[in-house]
């Protein structure tokens, strides 16, 4: 008998001995279309920067930021994003004031030198360059060009206060953390402008950190956990210019960061999906296939341990805790967004399309309501059952003192500053370049890109037509100058059964399998159009391995008890509001499921789609599901205004069986999504 703990690593083994044989194929489904594990390198992409040897080949390569642009209600988060809190914070925080700030120092001289700026403009340059919005575009220039100015002779740019770290005790050793943040802000920049100034800058800076003695090197708590963000970049150059010394320099950044390919070696809820995707980074110089199971590795023991609730993240209110693994534990907001990047990034260097899946997981369900609905104020931590969000302490339920869920655009320093990367990037990476020559859609959201393809280069553009996630269909329209023979690439989600692919109207007669690629490698023609459907149930989970409790999804949306939120005016500025948010309708429920099938009674009903295009709002969401529960009444709120932990099911309950109505996750600032299950047999307790 294999044990539960062995059986995840000889999966894991099993799926890299495919991935590293090539063996890519698994049936053909009917004419043109193929069903694959992952694309087969070999295949090659000629027309980005594509990993040179002796790096392995691609898998995927990412576009450049601007290649595809949002449309729908993705548009409307990035356009909500531009006019709340994040697209204004330069009106709002002070480690963004202009007057003497380091970072627009030509001498590197100032204040605010260390982290918050390059977080901000992480996203807000790549919400500015989507929208193509000017006045965004017109402030994400200012940084830049100081960034940019800001290099010394001997290659070192930035605040020189990095030098002796600024906000560590490094004392004299450089901090190398803010320059890495910068960095993914150059590149986004480098992609759109083409700015030679950008390749210049990156290679003479390397130069200064190859020169670094190895003892200095890469050295602190922030670097050393995040020094997989330095190795991306060094990579990155090295694809696009191939410079001398630049391959060294990633052995010599692997060597001197933790060492996340050994193991989960910290806790730090942003530390851990950062980390996680370094070794699979690194596994693209090494090929060793150890380093490319490890992020997997990685990924699966969080989850395992701590990770046993729904909307994809993991229990971690600053740091994951023994002991502390139920629905109520949170995360940070920046979390969460550095776990869809990440993500991102290994879907395109494993070819694995799961990793796309637990992107969309997070953002769908997670991430939309950790803000405002409006994107006017964030909160710090976010839980999956959260049925109060206040200014007050919840520690020591939760790790973090003070005002941590407080929906406030004034506070909460890292994330007010970082999280508002996730929907630039989650738009950046709905397609990839694929192996030969083609393009690969492994997110799915309304927008278009265009893209080289084919042997000769040529362009196509794509307008991605749907309303997924809250919809099924996914409609591409293709538009070329002329007929281009390339591949398509479409992932079809591990939770759908019965999928189907039509071209023209000619609907493939086979479904096709889940939590695979299908491939359609034709000659495409202007007008050509590819329907996709993905059909979506109603489940019901059961985390035996977390208190029995149940949550309930549809396609990939998981579903919270709809409660109603009264928002309560506390701090902040006329202009710029915080909130406290209360109940302001009963929200201690248990399911009653069925018994021979758990989802049987609950139904599902499409509402009217907003007119705003938002659908992660509660009063507003535009499908959800009606399921039978109990209330219990010795579930409530601790004397801080804390939910009580679920405790282990089944419940009993006296209370009369009531229709309730679920919303989606994203939509539910307020939540229940991990519910007790009532019962009534001898297994049954009572809630104590």
């Amino acid at each position: 008998m294999i044990s539960r703990n062995v059986l995840p690593m000889l999966v894991c083994s099993m799926l890299l001995a495919v991935f590293m044989a090539g063996a890519v194929v698994l049936a053909d489904v009917s004419s043109g279309v193929t069903i694959i594990v992952r694309p087969d390198p070999a295949a090659g992409v000629s027309h980005y920067a594509a990993n040179r040897p002796p790096l392995a080949p691609s898998s995927f390569v990412e576009l450049p930021f601007d290649a595809v642009k949002p449309a729908g209600w993705l548009k409307q988060q990035l356009e909500l994003q531009a006019e709340g809190f994040h697209g204004r914070l330069t009106e709002i925080s002070e480690f963004l004031r202009k007057p003497n700030n380091a970072w627009l120092s030509k001498e590197g001289t100032g204040d605010h030198g260390w982290e918050e700026p390059p977080y901000w403009l992480k996203g807000f340059i790549g919400c500015a360059y989507l929208l193509d919005n000017p006045r965004m575009i017109a402030e994400a220039n200012i940084w830049i060009e100081g960034a940019l100015a800001s290099q010394k002779p001997d290659g070192w740019f930035g605040p020189d206060k990095g030098r002796s770290g600024v906000a560590t005790d490094l004392k004299g050793r450089d901090d190398l953390w803010p320059n890495m943040i910068m960095l993914f802000c150059l590149q986004t920049y480098y992609d759109r402008t083409g700015d030679q100034r950008v390749l210049d800058l990156m290679t003479k800076y390397f130069k200064y950190l190859a020169e670094v003695p190895e003892p200095k090197f890469l050295v602190g708590y922030w670097p050393t956990m995040r020094g997989g963000d330095q190795l991306y970049s060094i990579l990155w150059l090295y694809n696009r210019t191939g410079g001398d010394g630049l391959l060294d320099l990633a052995r010599k950044t692997h060597r001197r960061t933790a060492p996340w390919h050994l193991d989960v070696i910290n806790w730090h809820n942003v530390n851990i999906p950062q980390g996680i995707r370094e070794p699979a980074t690194f596994w693209q110089l090494s090929r060793e296939a150890a380093d490319l199971a490890a992020s997997g590795r990685d990924w699966t023991k969080v989850r395992t341990m701590y990770g046993q609730v729904p909307g994809g993240m993991y229990g971690a209110d600053e740091n994951a805790r023994p002991g502390y693994t139920g629905p109520r534990q949170a995360v940070e907001t920046c979390g969460m967004a550095e776990e869809m990047l990440s993500d991102e990034i290994l879907a395109a260097i494993t070819g694995d399309p799961v990793w796309a899946e637990r992107c969309e997981t997070v953002a769908f369900n997670s991430y939309p309501a950790a803000m405002t609905a409006e994107l006017k104020a964030l909160r710090y931590l976010t839980a999956p059952n959260q049925p109060q969000s206040d200014h007050t302490g919840k520690d020591p339920g939760v790790q973090n003192g003070g005002d941590m869920f407080h929906f406030n655009p004034h506070s909460h320093r890292c994330c007010q500053h970082n999280s508002g990367h996730a929907w630039p990037y989650f738009t950046a990476h709905l397609w990839y370049a694929a192996p030969g020559n083609g393009l690969a859609a492994l997110l799915y959201a309304p927008c278009q890109v265009r893209a080289k393809v084919g042997a000769g280069g040529a362009e196509v553009r794509i307008v991605e037509t749907t309303r997924y996630p809250f919809e099924d269909k996914i409609e591409f329209a293709l538009a070329l100058k002329a007929p281009v023979k390339f591949p398509l690439l479409f992932r079809i989600p591990t939770w759908c059964t019965g999928a189907q692919i039509a071209v023209n109207g000619a609907e493939n007669p086979t479904p096709l399998p889940a939590g695979r690629l299908a491939q359609l490698a034709r000659e495409w023609k202007d007008g050509d159009k590819v329907l996709l459907t993905l059909p979506m149930t109603i489940r019901v989970k059961v985390w035996t391995e977390n208190r029995g409790f149940a949550s309930v999804d549809r396609g990939p949306l998981t579903y919270s008890l709809r409660i109603r939120e009264e928002y309560k005016r506390h701090g902040g500025t006329d202009a710029w509001p915080a909130f406290d948010v209360f109940p302001g309708s009963p929200w201690n429920y248990g399911l009653v499921l069925g018994k021979d099938d758990p989802a049987a009674d609950i139904r599902f009903e499409a509402g009217t789609w907003p007119a705003d295009d938002q659908p992660f709002k509660a009063d507003a969401a535009p499908v959800r599901l009606t399921a039978h529960a109990k209330r219990i009444p010795g579930w409530t709120l601790d004397p801080t205004g804390l939910v009580q932990e679920v405790v282990q099911g089944p419940v009993r309950s006296a209370e009369p069986e009531e229709a309730v109505t679920l919303i989606p996750m994203g939509a539910a600032r307020l939540r229940i999504t991990a519910f007790p299950v009532i019962g009534d047999g001898p297994d049954a307790k009572n809630w104590p």
